[in-house]
C-alpha cells in the first residue's frame, strides 16, 4: 500500500470549510461503520484516498482485527451505502471505488432478479426496486465521473 499518495485524515481538507467539515463527518461515519463490526477492535490509522464532501469518499484504515480479517481496509462512505473492502484488488482510492461499484452492481442485479442476497455484499438499505434504482444512479456517477477524476489526482 502506497501511503505517500494518501492524506492522513487528521490533515485532510476540502475546497472550503464546509467541505472539510463534510469530509470529517464522513470519516467519522466510516470509522463508526468499521467499529460496528465485532471483528474490528480499534482503528489504528486512517487516510483519505479520495473525497468529495457529502457525495463519496474512500478512506483507508489500519485496524486492530479480532479475527482473520485484514489489517488494512478501505471504507467507502457518502450519500450511498457504506462498505468495507480488502486492499488486495484495490491498491488506490480509484480502485477501491471501482471495487465498490462492482459490489453494488452485484447487489442491484440480485435484487432485480429476486436472487438470494446471501450471495452478495450486504447493503444497508431495503432490497427493493426503488433502492436498487437509487443505488444504480450513484454507481453510474462513480464510474463515469468520480473514478476518472480520482485517477487523475492519483497520478
Amino acid at each position: 500500500m502506497d501511503l505517500d499518495k494518501l492524506v492522513v485524515t487528521d490533515e485532510m481538507a476540502g475546497e472550503d470549510d464546509t467541505e472539510t467539515a463534510a469530509l470529517r463527518s464522513m470519516c467519522e461515519n466510516a470509522r463508526s461503520y468499521l467499529l460496528s463490526h465485532e471483528w474490528c477492535r480499534a482503528v489504528k490509522e486512517s487516510y483519505l484516498g479520495f473525497g468529495l464532501g457529502n457525495v463519496v469518499a474512500a478512506f483507508l484504515f489500519r485496524i486492530d482485527a479480532a479475527s482473520e480479517v485484514d489489517d488494512w481496509l478501505w471504507v467507502i462512505e457518502g450519500d450511498l451505502p457504506s462498505a468495507y473492502l480488502v486492499t488486495d484488488r484495490a491498491p488506490t482510492g480509484a480502485a477501491a471505488l471501482g471495487a465498490y461499484a462492482d459490489l453494488m452492481e452485484d447487489w442491484i442485479k440480485a435484487v432485480r432478479a429476486g436472487d438470494d442476497l446471501n450471495d452478495v455484499f450486504p447493503v444497508g438499505v431495503p432490497p427493493d426496486d426503488e433502492h436498487a434504482a437509487l443505488l444504480e444512479e450513484r454507481v453510474v456517477l462513480i464510474r463515469e465521473e468520480i473514478i476518472p477524476a480520482t485517477e487523475e489526482t492519483e497520478r
